[in-house]
């Protein structure tokens, strides 16, 4: 075998290598997204992905982190994903996106029995402290907005308990995640008045930069397919029934 030969066996070899490749899928605790019940991983972006899974014939594993680690690594090396990321123009060019799979509204609310009007982020400003998940990306936008009561916690359940314990007047939290946010805290959305709208968000399934493309747009096509055959849609209206599924990209 002359040596071009051998070298186009290895490339091959290679490329097959690398098309097997078990890909490892990272996600945070966050129902109803992904979260541990009786020891199983569940949400409505585990069953998407797991049906993503399926459907492209990957070798791949989901497993949950904090957030932290996991956006750590999936900047990390090749293989690595993570759900649900929200794609903003910072991240844009660290990650390869398929999405979006999900859209929220995030706004502030406050207790009902407060009585609050909130309209502007000069109310939000006057408010008191006002206690956001460091990293969170909402965290990030107020802190450029230059708010001085921008207190950064380590975690949304921290959030809460702050809020629920009257350290706070407001909270700020994302529709889709809302009756789920404040159920550890005793809460209902019943219990708090909604305030205004301070950002919208597309969230994504992010796939490191040094991934193959070919995964990447073998998954896109495939969520496509699935918004076409219904697949899509009944998920969603199983986990979020109250809430609009995202728009297809354009």
């Amino acid at each position: 075998m002359g040596p071009l030969r051998c070298w186009g066996v290895l490339f091959v070899a290679l490329l097959c290598l690398r098309a097997n490749a078990e890909l490892r899928i990272l996600t945070e605790p966050g129902p109803p997204t992904a979260f541990m019940e009786e020891g199983e991983l569940r949400g409505f972006g585990v069953d998407v992905v797991r049906e993503l899974i399926a459907r492209t014939g990957a070798h791949a594993q989901i497993e949950m982190m904090p957030w932290t680690r996991a956006y750590t690594l999936a900047q990390r090396g090749p293989d690595v994903a993570l759900f649900a990321m929200v794609r903003t123009p910072e991240r844009e060019q660290r990650f390869q996106w398929v999405g979006p799979i999900l859209h929220g509204k995030v706004r502030f609310y406050s207790l009902k029995s407060r009585g609050m009007q909130v309209d502007s982020l000069a109310d939000v400003a006057a408010s008191g402290p006002l206690a956001v998940p460091k990293q969170w990306y909402s965290y990030e936008a107020l802190q450029a907005k230059g708010l001085q009561n921008l207190y950064g916690v380590p975690s949304p359940q921290t959030m809460v308990t702050l809020f629920a314990h009257g350290r706070g007047n407001l909270i700020l939290l994302e529709d889709i995640l809302l009756r789920d946010m404040l159920a550890p805290a005793g809460l209902e959305p019943a219990d708090v008045q909604p305030q205004m709208v301070f950002m919208e968000s597309s969230y994504y399934i992010a796939f490191s930069r040094d991934t193959d493309p070919a995964i990447v747009a073998a998954w896109q096509k495939e969520l496509a397919e699935m918004r076409r055959d219904g697949s899509f849609s009944a998920i969603f209206r199983q986990w979020l029934p109250d809430v609009e599924p995202p728009q297809a990209p354009r």
